[in-house]
């Protein structure tokens, strides 16, 4: 019941924080606001801003393209699951050791086992490949947007708003 009361309060907190910031999708896809950057300095200072400004929808792209990439892996949701399941098992109806005929079996040697068929599962369901595609995809997607997106009129004002 606790570990329930600190993820809403958790969720909460991240609905305050970050949600609220996110853009509306017609101001994140303007398509009249695109245009190629006339240099590499350009480039690079559409980057600093949109990256800050966008931000929680960044966040938000990147969320899904993990969400994504586990329910295209079935294998390695499968493995996450079984990991999880089994340690949330182990933790919640073995704590003490049972005896079933003559070996006792403990929670070090559920764990072994679970350890023992989980961690080759894991290993089998490439968790590095979907980590690196997602990196891949995110920061491909994430910086296409915010090197071709023109900052506002708002970004005019930033630096004046800085110094004051």
């Amino acid at each position: 019941m606790e570990a329930l009361t600190r993820v809403t309060d958790i969720v909460k907190r991240l609905k305050e924080t970050r949600l609220n910031a996110l853009r509306p999708p017609t101001e994140f896809f303007d398509f009249h606001r695109i245009s190629r950057p006339a240099d590499v300095n350009q480039a690079v200072s559409r980057i600093s801003y949109n990256t800050r400004y966008f931000s929680a929808n960044y966040m938000f792209i990147v969320a899904i393209l993990g969400v994504y990439a586990l329910l295209t892996s079935p294998l390695l949701l499968f493995s996450l699951a079984f990991l999880t399941g089994g340690f949330a098992a182990i933790n919640r109806f073995a704590p003490d050791p049972v005896q079933v005929g003559d070996h006792v079996i403990t929670q070090k040697s559920l764990y072994t086992g679970l350890f023992v068929i989980g961690i080759p599962l894991l290993w089998l369901s490439s968790p590095f490949m979907t980590f690196f595609w997602l990196v891949g995809a995110s920061s491909c997607l994430i910086l296409g947007h915010a090197c071709l997106i023109e900052p506002g009129i708002e970004s005019e004002y930033t630096s004046i708003q800085e110094s004051v």
